[in-house]
């Protein structure tokens, strides 16, 4: 054999083992938790399954409002390792049972320093001098789905989590010593403040355990049940810093204590490299709930089946929507699925009870009890996305709802729920959206009946935030209601979704009420200004009124994290009865070229955390905006708006830790990003039909649950091909800038050809332009 044969021959057998690799690679390898991760994503890190009621991870701040989840990618100090965490919210909580371990001297304080501004403004640092917070490099750390692990090199341990659904695994491989520490830190939550902890070490491998935290949700038991792989060698309580004496007058055993800030320890002696475990089980019931939660889940100690079970479980996830392009590229989308099917999570046990709205126990029968519903976020795309890829589990999500509606004293559906608390965050009635979706697509597993009633009784509550006003004046003043502006253009929107509830069901004269309802948002249209604006009781406009202001202070503002600029565009319902009240399709076009032109708005010192992914005045970071770029297909310019979605997809998202402009919000953000990957998306929830804008890969797979495949492709495509040239819709040609909710779920292919320059004469025409109320939907 010569040379050339022999270097042939390798190069060939390296060429099947890189394809074998490729080949072998599953979609769960994909999954990178670390984006997001860095500035206003705030999502999380460590190990969750799909919808897990555990969210194990490291927290690196718990006092800094900015760093809702726990963990930010720029800090250099972990301060433990805690059980659970909200994905994306604008707000902290959670951040339960905290473990650290440790080795030599032990540490009860997590070494938090309060700082001050210039103006006097209270900010905090880790400082691992003063406390048992340590320093990390993120060398160190490995993060996947499923998994994560660090070492604290400070005291040369390394920590390993896994997780299931309401349990998780902590693996600690420590070096020789006779102090190796595991201490539990119950007063530990993020932002707010336990009320009240119990600890008892019911025997030398086994702590149990709860408490009650008075935070963003009120009144929030979590208990927990702790099983250690090894007996301890010593163990102990702390209360307010001191350690718990036997026999003392207050406490009659050294192995159980409560109080608001106890901690416990364990404590061995160890061998170098050896491993100590310790899996943990949590419920919002009791401890006895929580151990069966645990034997269930975890029943013995093998940590690598648990990573294995949960990455399988995320890789059969994945198979709901497949994507072809580059690592970069997948990367990016499946972590936005991930993103997507982490919230709302779980919230029954093993045997399927649950803590109720009204703070009872209560059975899940014949549904799967969820909780934190982020609904003025999740309502516009994340739950449209669930109802088109797992209609099983929006239907159980909705059961979930119904369960709230029955058991809060208000009987009103969610706003944004936490657990089995009302946070009355946000505003709307939008848990409405997400069932008129489900109800007009034909979604099974709930009482259509039953959820018109609740939807139809919450938007008719005298007592929620002036609907009652709204209802009979038609819009919600100003000098009796905050945020007026806003909430009476989501209260149409929402009542427009129950409209088409009716409709389904044949509820004639409802229909006509709450269609009468969607018309608000022309009571509130200045023609002078030819904004929204805010009015008083007396029919008076708002002045002085700046259109560009954002005010920080809600109480003080007509708009929600926004402009009047950004929030006149939100008539999702009836895009042509807006560009009627602006004086037809010029001035329409005009006015929203300027809202992505110009910049009117400089930051100021607070509240920029609503001011993200700028372009012009359009903030991608925040949710009111996420529909704008489609409104240029409402006028036959739908190159604008496929221009728009290509440059924001490539400005404000990728597939590092920064790549997320704003807040992920439960999904909602990583949401709007798989529809814009695919080409479309639901302006309008409810109304059965889903806006065009530009394919984002070279081919998308949505794997329906009726067993049927929506799939698209985009010929010709590249960053710089953003235009679309023609399409066709199995085959044959289609030409409107929309696409029906049946041509999705009963399955087929649409294919894109794509092109450098604009194609003017598609999807211009009057008969293409997506329906609206105004033009007879």
């Amino acid at each position: 054999m010569n040379f050339k044969n022999v270097i042939l021959i390798t190069l060939f057998v390296f060429s099947i083992s890189i394809l074998c690799y490729s080949q072998s690679k599953s979609l769960v390898d994909y999954i990178n938790p670390l984006i997001g991760t860095q500035g206003e994503g705030n999502v999380y890190p460590g190990p969750v399954a799909p919808h897990g009621m555990v969210q194990l991870g490291p927290d690196t701040d718990k006092k800094s409002w900015a760093t809702a989840s726990g963990y930010e990618y720029s800090d250099s100090v972990i301060i433990g390792f805690s059980m659970q965490h909200l994905s994306g919210t604008g707000i902290p909580d959670l951040g339960d049972f905290l473990i650290m371990p440790s080795v030599g001297k032990m540490e009860f304080t997590p070494g938090t320093v309060e700082m001050k501004t210039k103006e006097g403004d209270t900010y905090y640092i880790q400082d691992p001098d003063s406390g048992y917070c340590t320093k990390y490099n993120h060398k160190d750390e490995t993060v996947k789905a499923g998994y994560y692990s660090v070492r604290l090199p400070e005291h040369n341990v390394l920590v390993e989590l896994a997780a299931t659904e309401r349990a998780g695994i902590l693996k600690f491989t420590f070096p020789k010593s006779d102090s190796a520490n595991i201490m539990m830190d119950l007063s530990h939550v993020l932002q707010w403040k336990v009320k009240w902890s119990d600890v008892r070490a019911e025997n030398k491998s086994l702590v149990t355990g709860y408490h009650l935290v008075n935070g963003w949700a009120k009144e929030r038991y979590l208990y927990f049940a702790a099983k250690y792989s090894r007996p301890y060698d010593d163990f102990g309580i702390m209360l307010d810093g001191k350690k718990v004496i036997y026999n003392t007058r207050r406490f009659r055993s050294k192995y159980e204590a409560a109080g608001e800030k106890l901690q416990y320890y364990t404590r061995y002696s160890t061998k170098e490299n050896e491993v100590i475990m310790v899996k943990i089980g949590i419920s919002a019931i009791s401890t006895a709930s929580a151990l069966k939660n645990l034997d269930a889940e975890i029943p013995d100690w093998n940590f690598d089946k648990v990573v294995e079970q949960t990455r399988a479980k995320w890789n059969k996830e994945m198979q709901r929507m497949t994507v072809e392009g580059t690592q970069e590229e997948k990367e990016a989308f499946y972590t936005s699925l991930y993103h997507c099917l982490l919230t709302p999570t779980l919230y029954e046990d093993v045997d399927g009870n649950y803590r109720g709205f009204d703070l009872n126990v209560h059975e899940s029968k014949g549904f799967t009890n969820y909780a934190i519903f982020s609904l003025w976020d999740t309502y516009r795309a994340t739950h449209p996305l669930f109802a088109l890829i797992q209609p099983d589990r929006d239907a159980d999500m909705i059961n979930s709802m119904l369960a709230h509606y029955d058991q809060s004293v208000d009987h009103l559906l969610p706003v944004w729920s936490l657990n089995n608390n009302e946070t009355w965050c946000m505003i709307g009635y939008h848990a409405i959206p997400v069932i008129a979706d489900a109800v007009r697509q034909g979604i099974k597993g709930f009482d259509y009946e039953r959820a018109y009633e609740a939807c139809k009784t919450t938007a008719m509550n005298p007592d929620y935030d002036s609907v009652e006003e709204y209802a009979k004046i038609g819009y919600v003043p100003f000098n009796h209601e905050n945020e007026s502006v806003s909430k009476t253009l989501e209260y149409a929107f929402d009542d427009y979704c129950i409209a088409q509830m009716a409709d389904k069901l044949g509820k004639k004269d409802d229909y006509k009420y709450f269609m009468k309802r969607a018309m608000a948002y022309k009571n509130i249209f200045d023609p002078s200004t030819k904004l929204m604006r805010g009015k008083d009781s007396d029919g008076k406009w708002r002045n002085p009124f700046d259109p560009h202001g954002y005010i920080d202070d809600m109480n003080k503002r007509d708009i929600t994290e926004g402009t009047n600029w950004q929030y006149t565009w939100y008539v999702p319902h009836d895009v042509q009865g807006l560009i009627n009240l602006m004086g037809g399709n010029n001035y329409f076009e005009t006015k929203l070229d300027t809202l992505f032109l110009e910049e009117f708005y400089d930051s100021p010192e607070k509240g920029t955390e609503d001011i993200l992914g700028r372009i012009g005045e359009y903030w991608h970071g925040n949710e009111p905006a996420h529909h704008v770029a489609y409104l240029y297909n409402y006028i036959g310019k739908p190159w604008k708006t496929q221009s728009l979605i290509r440059r924001i997809m490539l400005t404000q998202y990728g597939n590092k830790p920064n790549s997320l402009c704003g807040n992920d919000d439960c999904g909602q953000m990583s949401a709007w990003y798989l529809f814009n990957t695919m080409g479309f998306y639901p302006v309008a929830p409810s109304s059965n039909y889903y806006v065009i804008g530009t394919p984002c890969a070279e081919k998308v797979t949505m794997n329906l649950q009726n067993g049927k495949s929506f799939i698209t492709k985009a010929e010709n495509y590249s960053k710089e091909n953003m235009f679309i040239q023609s399409v066709t819709l199995n085959g044959k040609v289609w030409s409107k800038t929309y696409i029906p909710l049946e041509e999705i779920i009963n399955g087929g292919e649409l294919v894109f050809k794509m092109g450098k320059e604009p194609n003017k004469n598609w999807g211009t025409s009057p008969q293409s332009i997506p329906p609206s109320v105004s033009n007879k939907e």
